[in-house]
């Protein structure tokens, strides 16, 4: 169960030591709590109210799956509201649902393992980029754990609702952002040069696999299996094009839901600045993300069953 900024999901997975976690089942909401934080980032009754119902509905439905281990987590929403405990607390009273709050660097590291896992070690260096609705974890390194990790306030949700007053965004207002974007990120490209270029640039998320799928990659429903790349020069064009369209123009475009689009612009900045300060001439896209490498790490730990 992912309690994220944007995304409440439940995923059943067919998952055993050895073997790729294979999705069974998935259940999900736009319940979108960053939005529901309030004086002073305290989430508000209405969006706790709105995660407890859905943390019941989503037990009745892993009981009837036949889930056998529930594991649960939330990120950057959760983990900045000042009465998160206090939320997490009721939930577990009442519904036995135990939610780890992980913090941003945990979030890097376990989206690193699951990239490394479906790479392999012939990708060599990693460099994995994970823009969500707070937050954007950046990672890199030769081995399953990064030698670099880290979390910053960059997610396409927090910004759109911080930086943009009006759709589209003035242009005034596009050049501020990309300005506040570049020089937070540039502060931490050093900690991945210094370790040395990396040999692959991976991304993940829902952002750049919108962004990936507008600049002409794959459709999902084509499988996990196709090779899915973004350019930088396409990134770039798009930027601009996205920032000069509405809600409703983005979310007609493909691959892009009407409940991502507003945030896409923003994404889009960030994901342009990450790429450009890194020199980056592509991504390519990871299937999987924080959900599997969380699900790797538990299944990691587990007794060996010989």
């Amino acid at each position: 169960m992912d309690v994220g900024s944007n995304t409440v999901h439940l995923l059943v997975v067919d998952a055993h030591l050895g073997a790729a976690p294979l999705p069974a089942f998935s259940h999900k909401e736009e319940m979108r709590l960053a939005a529901h934080l309030e004086d002073g980032d305290r989430l508000s009754e209405e969006g706790a109210g709105l995660l407890g119902r859905f943390v019941d509905e989503a037990m009745r439905i892993a009981e009837d799956k036949g889930v056998e281990r529930l594991i649960g987590f939330a990120t950057s929403a959760v983990r900045e509201a000042a009465n998160g405990e206090d939320v997490l607390a009721k939930i577990r009273a009442d519904s036995g649902v135990d939610l780890q709050v992980l913090s941003g660097e945990e979030e890097a590291r376990l989206t690193f393992l699951a990239a490394r896992r479906w790479f392999g070690w012939s990708a060599g260096r990693l460099l994995v980029l994970d823009i969500g609705g707070g937050s954007l974890e950046i990672a890199a390194g030769a081995d399953e754990d990064p030698d670099f990790c880290t979390s910053v306030p960059l997610g396409a949700g927090r910004l759109t609702r911080d930086w943009f007053t009006a759709d589209p965004p003035p242009p005034d207002e596009v050049r501020a952002l990309r300005k506040y974007v570049r020089a937070t990120i540039a502060r931490e490209v050093s900690g991945v040069t210094r370790r040395g270029m990396p040999d692959h640039a991976v991304a993940t998320s829902k952002t750049f696999k919108q962004l990936a799928r507008i600049a002409g990659a794959a459709p999902t429903g084509q499988g996990t299996l196709v090779r899915r790349v973004l350019s930088h020069r396409d990134l770039t064009e798009w930027a601009g094009r996205l920032a000069e369209m509405d809600v409703a123009e983005r979310a007609e475009l493909p691959g892009v839901s009407e409940g991502r689009a507003p945030q896409l612009v923003a994404g889009a900045i960030v994901a342009d600045a990450a790429m450009d300060l890194y020199q980056l001439s592509e991504v390519v896209i990871c299937p999987w993300a924080l959900r599997e490498g969380v699900i790797l790490r538990h299944l990691d730990a587990l007794p060996d069953p010989s």
